[in-house]
C-alpha cells in the first residue's frame, strides 16, 4: 500500500496498492516516484521524472550562479605616478564594487625603473585604503606580486551598514519609500 500524490499540488492523494499505482502511473505515461519513505504508507508521486530531473538541475545552476557572484573578485589597477584627482576618482570605484559585495585588489603596476621606488606605490595603496577604511577591511597587506604591489581589501557589512543608517535623515525609517513616506501597512 502506498500513498500516491497526483499534480502538482499534494491535495489530491489516495491509498492504493503498489501494483495500482503502478499501472495508474503507465496509463499516464508518468513516473511513479517514493517521496516519503519513511511514512505510514509510503508517500509516492506521479510526475514525469526527466521534467523533474531538468527542473532540479536548472536551480542548481541558478544558485551556483547566485553564489559565484556573492564571492566575486574585482580588481582595479593604478600606475605610482597617478594624480590625486585620478586617485580620488578610483577610490569611488572601489566603493562602488565594495557595495556590490565584491572583494577588491587593488593593484599598482611599476614600468620600468619605477620598481626601484615602491614607497611611492605605497603612498599610492596607503591613500586608497585610508579612503575606504568605512567601508572595507584590509584582507591582505601590500605584497609584491611580479611587477606590482597589491592589497586586496573585503566589504566589511557592519560598517557599511553603520554608514547606511548615519547617512538616513533624523526621523525616518526603513519603512520609507524613495519619496520618504510611510508606506500603509
Amino acid at each position: 500500500m502506498v500513498r500516491v500524490i497526483r499534480g502538482e499540488s499534494a491535495t489530491e492523494s489516495e491509498v492504493m496498492r503498489t501494483e495500482d499505482a503502478l499501472a495508474l502511473a503507465e496509463e499516464l505515461s508518468l513516473d511513479l516516484v517514493e517521496v516519503g519513505p519513511n511514512q505510514n504508507p509510503p508517500v509516492c508521486r506521479l510526475l514525469d521524472y526527466g521534467r523533474f530531473r531538468y527542473r532540479q538541475s536548472k536551480k542548481e545552476r541558478e544558485a551556483r550562479k547566485a553564489s559565484r557572484g556573492a564571492t566575486q573578485q574585482r580588481e582595479v589597477r593604478m600606475s605610482p605616478v597617478i594624480s590625486e584627482n585620478d586617485i580620488n576618482s578610483k577610490i569611488r570605484i572601489v566603493k562602488g564594487l565594495l557595495d556590490e559585495g565584491a572583494k577588491v585588489r587593488v593593484a599598482v603596476t611599476f614600468r620600468g625603473r619605477q620598481q626601484t621606488h615602491p614607497e611611492i606605490a605605497m603612498r599610492v595603496l596607503r591613500k586608497v585604503a585610508e579612503g575606504v577604511k568605512d567601508y572595507a577591511k584590509l584582507e591582505r597587506a601590500p605584497t609584491m606580486e611580479g611587477r606590482a604591489l597589491a592589497i586586496m581589501l573585503a566589504p566589511d557589512k557592519v560598517l557599511q551598514q553603520q554608514q547606511k543608517k548615519e547617512q538616513q535623515p533624523a526621523g525616518a525609517s526603513e519603512d520609507t519609500d524613495a519619496d520618504g513616506a510611510i508606506e500603509n501597512a
